[in-house]
C-alpha cells in the first residue's frame, strides 16, 4: 500500500501547521516519518537544527503516551534525563512545565490515578520540556470531551506563544485547526498528497468564539468541510 505520494512541504521556524484529511490518508504516517519512527521507501526530509544540544523532535500521541510506572514528574523529566542534562536544569524545566499545565500538585502521582485530560497534559509538558526543534502532535485531544479539549487547546496555545516552537499538528476537527494554526494543509484520500492550504490570519491571541464569529473563518470552514466531503466520496469510488 502506498500511504503517501509526492508530498513536498516547507515549514517555517516557529510556524504552527495543522494537517486535515480523511481517515487513512497518511497523516500519522507522515508524522511518524518525521519522528524517525517509520522509514520512508523514497524521499527525504531535513529538520534545521538551531542548537546542537537540542533534540530534533518530540511527539505527542493521541493516547497512551505516558509511561505508567513513572510518576507525573518522572514522565515530564524523562527526555531530559535521557539527554543526561544537569540535575538542576532537569528539575527547573520539569517544575516549570508542570506548573504551566497545572499539574504541579500532582507531581508524585502515577498515571493510573489521572484522568485522560491530565495524562495529555503530562505528554504536552514532557514534549515542551525536552525543547525539540519541532513538536509533532498526532490528534492529542481527539479522545477528550469538549470541555477538556477547549481547556487543553488554550493551555497549548499559551505555552506555544511563549516558546514559539515549530508545531506540526494532526486533527480531524476543523474548528481546532482554525483555532490553533497559522496554516492548514489539506490532504487527499489515500495515497495522501498535499492538495491545498489555508492561511489562518486571524490575529493572535484568538479564542473559539472569535473563530466562529469571523466571516473569513466561516468561509475557510466551509471550504475545508467541502474538501473532506469530496475526498471521502472519492475514496469510495
Amino acid at each position: 500500500m502506498t500511504a503517501l505520494q509526492n508530498v513536498s512541504i516547507d515549514v517555517q521556524d516557529g510556524e504552527f501547521v495543522c494537517f486535515i484529511g480523511p481517515s487513512g490518508c497518511g497523516k500519522t504516517t507522515l508524522l511518524r516519518i518525521l519522528a524517525d519512527l517509520e522509514t520512508p521507501s523514497t524521499g527525504e526530509f531535513t529538520i534545521a537544527r538551531d542548537k546542537e544540544d537540542r533534540p530534533l523532535q518530540s511527539m505527542v500521541f493521541q493516547e497512551k503516551g505516558v509511561i505508567p510506572w513513572l510518576t507525573v514528574e518522572e514522565n515530564v523529566a524523562f527526555g531530559l534525563k535521557m539527554r543526561h542534562l544537569p540535575k538542576n536544569i532537569i528539575k527547573e524545566r520539569t517544575s516549570y512545565y508542570l506548573a504551566k499545565v497545572g499539574l504541579d500538585k500532582f507531581a508524585k502521582i502515577y498515571p493510573k490515578d489521572l484522568s485522560g485530560g491530565m495524562k495529555q497534559r503530562v505528554s504536552i509538558a514532557r514534549a515542551f520540556a525536552n525543547d525539540p526543534e519541532i513538536l509533532l502532535m498526532d490528534e492529542p485531544f481527539a479522545a477528550l470531551d469538549e470541555q477538556n479539549k477547549f481547556i487543553l487547546q488554550e493551555e497549548l496555545l499559551n505555552i506555544w506563544s511563549e516558546t514559539k516552537k515549530t508545531v506540526l499538528f494532526i486533527t480531524h476537527s476543523i474548528d481546532e485547526a482554525l483555532l490553533l494554526s497559522d496554516r492548514i494543509l489539506l490532504m487527499s484520500s489515500q495515497p495522501g498528497r498535499i492538495i491545498d492550504e489555508k492561511v489562518v490570519d486571524l490575529p493572535r491571541p484568538r479564542n473559539m468564539e472569535q473563530v466562529r464569529a469571523d466571516p473569513t473563518m466561516a468561509h475557510h470552514f466551509k471550504d475545508i468541510w467541502n474538501h473532506l466531503h469530496n475526498e471521502v466520496q472519492n475514496s469510495r469510488e
